[in-house]
């Protein structure tokens, strides 16, 4: 168990203006509230960033008025912020030579050798610039780079998981920490080479767990989560041990994301990855399985009624060829999803919501399989499940307007072409659907406090320029 200690001051972390009995009246030209699309509508932050009030109509004296389309920011569930240096690097393919997630695997473990504290502090600030320019406000960083080059601890074993945090704090993006643990190197392997990176032991990560709850209650725009990596990389007695040492609190885990996979844990532990953690761990709300790709029926309706989110990235799983979720189906059941970056390689909300449609249209070559009765906009509903599965499995306080929740907004640019003679209605479609622009998203608020204003992060330059330096030395050592 880690000690308690008091949450820090909220005002001045969240970086709201406001004194005495103030804070911040927002009006909006379109704002989307739980109950739809209010033109106008208007919201009252408090001084620690939450959201007092919201509604339809004008604001009585507006202190901020955005004049676009204003939605509740959006959580990425999982992101590897390292892996932003295998852009483009990791995709050198060759004709004839089979290419999947192990393939490139073997490119991200060479990658690794030489990545320090400052190059892993400089990636994951640019990731998370560009996640806030594109509608995320709030990250799951499903962290597992924990030991220097050569498995060594570092001085403080937190070293890399407190620039994960600095990094967070300079992009001004809130952060569910996930550190991962991993202790063998695959089913029946030890550790070897790059992987030693990753490797503690189950007394070592909850000790480290414990030192960065300290963060957590320092900063309102931190949590922090437990992350078993996987079956494959952490015993059943190492997985029950952090499951009883982490009551309660996000708890992530990589489950079916290649049919290999499934094989290899059917054959050791006597029944695919889903299927055993369902019969095996308390699977509920708090869990969010990664990928969760291959799946029988039967898993898919038990992990949809359990009430743990399925945390999918379309966007890599269809770069790696891991499959399809089968979205259609595992709604009907009542589940629930949420949306992530995984690798990086593209950072783009319209686009993950796009590509997780499409690859459901292209399946069953219809394109309404996502509705139920009464419901016309597929973009409204695929937005609306990430924003309440992306809140839940990361324990944020956001995901809609309203009252209690975190002031994160994102608004939409009325006159970027991909909008061009849109209505409410509309408007989700056209941006899930019609752009891949980052331009499109014009202001971004995170707990009251703007960070990206007209479609520009003031961080975005610097982090750009250091990753490129860092990107031309470790790339150039090869």
């Amino acid at each position: 168990m880690c000690s308690d200690a008091p949450r820090g001051d909220a005002r001045a972390a969240a970086g709201v203006d406001g004194g005495p009995g103030g804070g911040l009246t927002i009006e909006a030209a379109h704002l989307l509230l739980p109950t739809g699309w209010a033109s106008p509508g208007h919201l009252t932050v408090d001084g620690s960033g939450t959201i007092v009030s919201a509604g339809g109509g004008r604001a009585a004296a507006a202190g901020r008025r955005l004049d676009g389309y204003v939605v509740p920011g959006m959580a990425n569930v999982h992101s590897h912020a390292h892996h932003r240096g295998l852009v483009g690097w990791a995709d050198r393919l060759r004709a004839g030579s089979p290419a999947t997630l192990w393939t490139w695997r073997r490119t991200m473990y060479g990658h690794l050798r030489e990545i320090e504290p400052d190059q892993l502090q400089a990636y994951a600030t640019l990731a998370y610039v560009e996640m806030l320019r594109r509608g995320y406000t709030s990250v799951g960083e499903f962290h597992y780079l924990h030991n220097a080059p050569d498995g060594s601890r570092y001085a403080d074993p937190a070293e890399m998981s407190r620039r994960i945090l600095a990094a967070a704090r300079t992009a001004g993006i809130a952060i569910t920490l996930l550190p991962a643990l991993y202790t063998r190197g695959g089913i029946d392997r030890e550790p070897e080479g790059e992987q030693r990176r990753f490797v503690s032991t189950a007394e070592e990560y909850l000790t480290l767990l414990c030192a960065l709850d300290g963060a957590a209650r320092a900063d309102p725009l931190v949590r922090v989560g437990a992350a078993p990596h996987s079956l494959r990389a952490v015993r059943p007695a190492e997985l029950a041990s952090v499951v009883e040492a982490r009551p309660s609190g996000p708890m992530h885990i990589h489950a079916a994301e290649r049919t290999e996979e499934v094989a290899e844990v059917a054959e050791a532990l006597g029944a695919p990855p889903v299927a055993w953690l369902l019969a095996n761990v308390p699977l509920d709300p708090r869990w969010c399985v990664i990928h969760a790709t291959h799946m029988t029926a039967s898993e898919r309706h038990r992990l949809a009624v359990s009430g743990a989110v399925a945390g999918v990235c379309p966007l890599t799983e269809a770069n790696l060829a891991d499959g399809r979720f089968p979205l259609a189906a595992y709604r009907r059941a009542g589940g629930r999803i949420a949306v992530g970056t995984d690798a990086n390689h593209s950072v783009d909300l319209a686009g993950e919501l796009r590509m997780l449609e499409y690859g459901q249209r292209l399946h069953s070559r219809r394109r309404e399989t996502l509705l139920r009765d009464g419901e016309l906009s597929v973009g409204a509903v695929l937005h609306g499940l990430a924003l309440a599965g992306g809140a839940q499995a990361l324990a944020q306080p956001c995901g809609a307007i309203a009252p209690g929740l975190r002031c994160d907004l994102v608004e939409l640019d009325p006159d970027h072409p991909a909008l061009a003679g849109q209505e409410p209605e509309t408007v989700l479609d056209a941006w899930i659907f019609s752009s891949s622009s980052d331009a499109i998203v014009r202001t971004v608020l995170v707990g009251g406090r703007e960070v990206v204003s007209a479609a520009r992060h003031a961080a975005q330059e610097p982090a750009r320029q250091r990753v490129d330096g860092v990107m031309r030395l470790l790339h150039g050592r090869r």
